[in-house]
């Protein structure tokens, strides 16, 4: 039996473990509910909690940069997920990857060392509990999917998602592929496989006329800007990968000593230094044509996969019209959502939001109001985004300058201003 002194969360991903960490930093006890591994999802493998099932990068550690800001902020706010990103992190640039299993038994550990209750069973109904915390994911089962169109009043809305391939490093061609980054910026991190003109007008076309995953019941979902499958985007021109993912500026061929066509990037994906993944390779291509396809790459002539790209579906709520700027249910006392459930696109996005809905459920369980992040942050920017109620057609979104207003003009002025208001937030949690 919970005591009335517990916070019940629902879903041991980003969101769900930065709630989870919150709330126990604010003296409260709590109980995490995670099917794995009684159940796995389509897309997710591991045990442990917080499993990144897609990148294993949460984007720029440039403050400069909105995801980089992003991540100050939580940092201030002693985030669980960019402790542990820092400590396990990997080469990458200037990006925050990470070692995805290292990751994940990082932050399972933590929460099990400062007394989380966490309870690997399926939810299959909204639990009575209050405070409660769904932080069940994009990849919410059918069961629990079901209970939240019910609790709520209205139809999920869906889009598909895309992940890319993780390839072995030692399959690829060295004597084609060379290490280093854009512009020669922040260490040779990545593998660039560079390909000539009509290289690459191969490739494309061998990738727009490749057979695809069925998608089943789910064709007539739209597919979210920022997780476009490459086929997709090959699709709307011949050059347009060239221009994108694939786009050349800042590298020379040590070969030749001139800019390729185009590159194929790898990403580091393992401390091993053994996996790569494909940057920007998100696709719904079969297997055996993704092995066909992308073995058109010269460098990656004898390509071999430790994970295939794949489809899967993603669900999130009609946040502005069912959440108040606490992300509570306007409707349901007590019932937080967070998480990529809420519209919010991305890792630290996610994350971020557990970051205040563990706030808010332990405030209420202490009879004090909900609050919200500040306006002037990009915490604060997106709460308001996902919970603003003259937006029409609602789409997920990642964190962006566009969203404070700024201008590259005045784009430092809002960085200190965010950074500021943070530090001046006057409710603090305890320390750790």
């Amino acid at each position: 039996m919970k005591n009335n002194n517990d916070l019940t969360i629902v879903g041991g991903g980003l969101a769900g473990v930065e709630a989870a960490w919150m709330a126990r930093k604010c003296g409260v006890s709590v109980t995490l509910f995670e099917m794995k591994p009684v159940k796995f999802s389509p897309a997710h493998k591991l045990e442990g909690l917080a499993e990144l099932v897609c990148s294993n990068s949460l984007k720029s550690t440039s403050i400069e940069n909105a995801s980089g800001l992003l991540k100050e902020e939580m940092r201030l706010m002693g985030s669980l997920i960019i402790e542990a990103a820092e400590a396990t992190r990997l080469p990458a640039g200037g990006a925050l990857a990470v070692d995805r299993e290292g990751f994940s038994a990082y932050i399972t550990e933590k929460l099990e060392g400062v007394g989380v209750e966490i309870l690997r069973q399926e939810i299959l109904t909204i639990p009575e509990a209050r405070p409660l915390i769904i932080a069940s994911g994009p990849l919410t089962s059918e069961p629990l999917a079901e209970a939240i169109k019910e609790l709520v009043g209205s139809e999920s809305l869906s889009f598909y998602d895309a992940i890319s391939p993780v390839v072995s490093k030692e399959s690829i061609d060295f004597d084609i592929a060379f290490m280093g980054s854009r512009y020669d910026k922040g260490g040779k991190d990545y593998i660039n496989c560079p390909m000539n003109e009509a290289e690459y007008k191969g490739f494309v076309e061998a990738l727009i006329s490749a057979d695809k995953a069925a998608a089943r019941d789910f064709e007539d979902i739209p597919l979210f800007e920022g997780c476009m499958p490459v086929e997709a985007m090959a699709a709307r021109g011949i050059d347009t990968l060239a221009f994108g993912p694939l786009r050349p500026v800042g590298f020379k061929d040590p070969r030749t000593g001139n800019r390729p066509y185009a590159i194929v990037q790898l990403r580091r994906d393992n401390t091993a230094d053994t996996l790569y993944n494909m940057v920007g390779f998100q696709t719904r291509l079969t297997q055996g044509e993704q092995r066909r396809v992308f073995s058109m790459i010269p460098a990656m002539k004898n390509l071999e996969f430790a994970r295939f790209g794949s489809i899967h579906r993603n669900s999130y709520i009609d946040s502005p019209r069912l959440l108040t700027d606490g992300l509570e249910l306007k409707a349901h006392a007590g019932v937080f959502f967070a998480g990529q459930i809420t519209g919010v696109e991305g890792y630290v996005e996610s994350a971020a939001s557990g970051i205040f809905a563990g706030l808010n459920a332990a405030n209420t369980l202490k009879g004090l109001p909900t609050v919200s992040p500040p306006e002037g942050t990009m915490m604060g920017a997106l709460t308001a985004y996902i919970t603003d109620t003259e937006r029409k057609g609602f789409q997920p979104m990642n964190a962006n300058f566009g969203l404070l207003g700024a201008t590259k003009k005045t784009r430092l002025k809002f960085i200190e201003r965010a950074i500021s208001q943070v530090e001046g937030f006057n409710i603090k949690p305890l320390k750790s």
